[in-house]
């Protein structure tokens, strides 16, 4: 990593591919996975988002994944709302808006007694039996897959960032991490530019996604105001995004990445494929959305090397952020506010 490598470089508008399997099965201090491990962290700093590609993740058990939120989004909304959890903040269950998300906590419980216990609830389990049934199975298999994913994709940044291999495992260890799908009706939702998920970025540390059936996510590359659309392959890849932990964490170095999902041409014409190939399922977009935590507890501040390096290469930049040092948990509760999730 160096300066040299910074955000205003001329952008490809293919987003780079990182390759895991490599750092899984080559020795850890060999030149190929330092390589790699510079690659992940420099896409991270310039585009706030990367490909994964992980052979260890599975095409059937995503399609299965996508099966069954279609199944649960295709219930009656009086059996939706029975999932909603207000009091938890949404954080577990389900957010019933335009666009909804069930959530599926993945965090393990940590051994202490957390301050944030509202942040690491149980999760919410559908009442329909033919939904029950398959619920915790699929689930619980998509969501290992992507989280083992992305906690590995952490371990590549924190080397190719020069900082210790753990320094990232470590503090999400206990993190409240989500499965999160978002689903939008493209019965009601489905004309072209009719915005599904408007210009955001993430609190969380990484957010990783699994390929969905319909097309129209689009992210923004850092400081360029390019709109590139993403093309997640088939197969065993993944998309990798920075959010607002990770931004706060290396002090600005990365940039919590923006994005939006909205109906285009492409959209369009997958529906009209979906119609014809498979009438009876419902027209439903999921995407397959797992938010990676630091630990509620963590002492969340600016790493000095990374904070002093970000000085460095936005020397131009008018950005006067301060990220003052918190719990993770309480920057997560500041955000909750702010999106008006938490009261």
């Amino acid at each position: 990593m160096s300066p040299a490598n910074g955000p205003n470089q001329q952008l490809s508008m293919d987003l780079p591919v990182i390759d895991l399997d490599l750092f899984i099965s080559k020795p850890r201090d060999s030149e190929s996975v330092r390589q790699e491990c510079e690659k992940a962290a420099n896409a991270l700093i310039v585009y706030g988002a990367l490909l994964l590609r992980d052979s260890r993740v599975s095409e059937q058990d995503n399609s299965m994944f996508l099966d069954l939120l279609e199944d649960y989004f295709n219930q009656p909304p009086e059996l939706l709302k029975e999932d909603e959890r207000p009091e938890l903040s949404y954080q577990v269950g389900v957010t019933l808006e335009n666009t909804e998300k069930p959530k599926c906590a993945m965090g393990e419980q940590p051994p202490y007694q957390t301050q944030y216990p509202g942040l690491n609830a149980p999760n919410v389990v559908p009442r329909a039996e033919a939904l029950k049934k398959r619920w915790p199975e699929i689930m619980g298999k998509w969501g290992s897959s992507m989280k083992n994913a992305v906690a590995d994709l952490a371990e590549m940044a924190a080397v190719g960032l020069g900082l210790p291999a753990q320094t990232f495992r470590e503090a999400g260890k206990y993190g409240p991490h989500i499965l999160a799908p978002t689903a939008s009706d493209l019965v009601k939702y489905g004309r072209k530019d009719t915005i599904l998920a408007g210009f955001h970025s993430d609190l969380n540390f990484l957010t990783i996604h699994g390929r969905s059936r319909y097309p129209g996510l689009h992210i923004w590359a850092r400081n360029t105001g390019k709109r590139i659309p993403v093309k997640i392959p088939d197969g065993n890849y993944l998309l990798v995004q920075a959010g607002k932990q990770l931004e706060h964490m290396t002090g600005g170095l990365i940039k919590a990445g923006f994005h939006e999902v909205v109906v285009n041409e492409k959209t369009l014409e997958v529906i009209e494929k979906r119609k014809a190939q498979f009438p009876h399922r419902p027209l439903i977009r999921i995407s397959s959305t797992f938010f990676w935590h630091l630990s509620s507890d963590y002492d969340l501040a600016p790493i000095p090397m990374l904070a002093e390096h970000s000085r460095v290469i936005n020397l131009g930049e008018r950005d006067n952020t301060v990220y003052e040092p918190m719990k993770a948990g309480q920057q997560v509760q500041n955000e909750l506010k702010h999106i008006a999730l938490m009261v």
